[in-house]
């Protein structure tokens, strides 16, 4: 089986430090949408101090996944997993997905009034 590629660690670092960027902000009300509720939502504000290092890891694994998916000139060789049309677009699929994750962790405190 192909070995996957450096881009698939740095989507998924991406992915998870957006997650806990906004997990401070975007969990609690996500969760209460759901129907979750607890005084233990109230505890997420805690990660608020280590919101802009999540955030500075996700761009940090951002740019080397963009690095790696769009500006590397490196061909893959034909028994790795990147040089299938399919994987390309997945990644390509994903790494938007994360980048726009990305975006709202970084709008929602600023766009957060507007709903209250």
């Amino acid at each position: 089986m192909p070995k996957p590629k450096p881009e698939t660690g740095a989507l998924a670092a991406g992915g998870l430090a957006a997650i806990l960027a906004s997990s401070c902000c975007l969990g609690p009300l996500a969760l209460v949408t759901l129907g979750l509720s607890g005084a233990w939502i109230g505890r997420l504000t805690a990660l608020e101090p280590f919101r802009p290092l999540f955030l500075t890891a996700s761009l940090a694994a951002l740019g080397f996944a963009w690095h790696r998916l769009y500006r590397r000139g490196a061909p893959c060789r034909p028994d790795e997993l990147c040089a299938r049309p399919r994987v390309r677009a997945a990644y390509g699929a994903v790494f938007w997905l994360v980048a726009a994750l990305v975006l709202v962790a970084f709008g929602f405190p600023y766009a957060l009034p507007l709903f209250y």
